[in-house]
């Protein structure tokens, strides 16, 4: 081979943002002139370069060219051993190329940026802030986080004391400004306050450990202004409100005797008409008119004869002088003592489920039994689910009411006028679901579910 190429160092530490140069000796051992080109091969190419870029020897010459490595002060090379060959490659024999290698020690450098957001907060019970620390160096970075008031009148916590930042990256740590009182109304009160984010510095590189301990060194802080307005508990408008409140109380109580109230009364006033009172009367009188006219009973006997005016309509025996006899005495009336009797109390229920889209479902609630009949009087219908859809009550197939189940939860009905089922005769409840609703603080039921309560008299054919 007739060239020889070597390194004046196998391995060279280079500083971010300065410039080192390692010497390399080229020596021509053939017999004809040579013209030399280099080239930098490994990732430090990108900041690396070899002056001259050509060198041109005569047989048995030795020149020297200089690797220059400049590695930026920045995150986009970590600090650290990078291995690096530099190619010597002859102009007219390319077979004969050598790479003489090496490795360059990159130090590491610590550089941190740290802003406050937001710059100035406010709160009634403490102050919320953000910093933001961007690690810029070429090694991981410890900052310690710490903070002080300028008054004792408040404090700063960190959620953390130390963040541990990798290179080109940042990192966010959270703190409050709490107040060492409460302010319940007045005045605001500003706290201003500086935080310190001190970064630690890297281990092997520029930055001296501190003499006599075994911690790296803490490097100069980077110091951050802020304030936080402390407002009050209570607003500056509640007092202002709380008199415009009462004095609008004041004036609806007074409203209410001056005007609403009178023409309450007078209004009541009006409504008792003669024809009122003597409607009211009538209504008063109606239900014993049925046991005024009781019936008449007749008596014959052995002797004298004795005849018996009965006012309560019932069977009477009666005793004559100089002899016994016995009679009989019947009567009708409209009234609630009517000597057709009061009936037999009577009342059923019925819950019916139904699904979506699974068309219409009835249920039967009572049966009329032969040889009677039924005076509906009451109904009540529940809707606990508060489904929607349509309910339908109806009597011998005629419908007695129909809802919309969107409409109500519970509702009740009462008639003054009976609903009369005839014997064999049916009442139902039909239920049609289009959307099952659901209880409050309760899973969704799967179905509607309805019911139905019905009440009234029963009374035989017979009465």
């Amino acid at each position: 081979m007739s060239l020889t190429a070597s390194l004046d160092a196998s391995s060279v530490t280079a500083e971010p943002g300065a410039q080192t140069d390692l010497p390399l000796q080229i020596l021509n051992s053939g017999s004809t002139v040579e013209e030399y080109r280099f080239e930098v091969v490994g990732a430090c190419a990108a900041w690396s370069t070899v002056e001259p870029r050509t060198l041109s020897l005569y047989p048995g010459a030795s020149g020297t060219v200089v690797l220059r490595l400049t590695p930026p002060r920045d995150s986009s090379v970590p600090a650290g051993e990078t291995p690096f060959g530099i190619r010597v490659v002859p102009t007219s024999e390319l077979s004969e190329t050598v790479v003489p290698e090496g490795r360059v020690t990159v130090a590491p450098f610590t550089e941190v940026t740290s802003e406050l957001v937001p710059r100035s907060s406010n709160g009634a019970r403490r102050g919320s802030h953000q910093l933001a620390v961007d690690n810029r160096g070429n090694a991981p970075a410890t900052v310690r986080l710490s903070g002080r008031t300028g008054t004792e009148r408040a404090r700063v916590d960190f959620a953390t004391a130390e963040l541990r930042i990798p290179p080109g990256h940042a990192d966010f740590a959270k703190l409050r400004v709490r107040p060492a009182k409460r302010l319940w109304r007045g005045t605001p009160v500003t706290h201003t306050f500086q935080v310190f984010a001190a970064p630690v510095a890297a281990e092997g590189g520029q930055e001296p450990y501190a003499p006599g301990v075994s911690e790296p060194a803490v490097l100069e802080p980077v110091v951050l202004d802020g304030s936080y307005e402390q407002q009050a508990i209570l607003p500056g408008w509640l007092p202002r409100a709380l008199i415009l409140a009462a004095v609008v109380a004041i004036a609806l109580v007074g409203l209410w005797y001056a005007l609403l109230r009178p023409a309450v009364k007078s209004a009541a006033r009006e409504a008792i008409t003669p024809e009122a009172v003597a409607s009211a009367a009538e209504k008063t009188a109606s239900p014993s008119s049925g046991t005024a006219d009781g019936g008449a009973t007749a008596g014959t006997g052995g002797g004298n004869a004795g005849a018996t005016a009965g006012a309560e309509g019932g069977a009477n025996s009666g005793a004559g002088q100089n002899g016994t006899g016995s009679g009989a005495s019947s009567g009708s009336g409209t009234g609630a003592g009517s000597a057709q009797g009061a009936g037999a109390p009577t009342s059923a229920r019925v819950e019916v489920r139904d699904a979506v889209g699974g068309g219409s479902a009835s249920g039967s609630a009572y049966r009329v039994p032969a040889g009677s009949t039924f005076e509906l009087t009451d109904i009540v219908v529940q809707n606990p689910q508060g489904d929607a859809g349509t309910l339908v009550v109806s009597s011998q197939n005629d419908p007695v009411l129909r809802l919309a189940l969107e409409n109500f939860r519970d509702s009740d009905y009462h008639f003054v006028t009976p609903i009369l089922v005839p014997a064999g005769g049916e009442i139902t409840m039909t239920v049609d679901c289009r959307q099952v609703g659901r209880p409050v603080q309760a899973p969704r039921p799967s179905r509607c579910a309805e019911s139905l309560f019905l009440g009234g008299t029963l009374r035989s054919n017979s009465e």
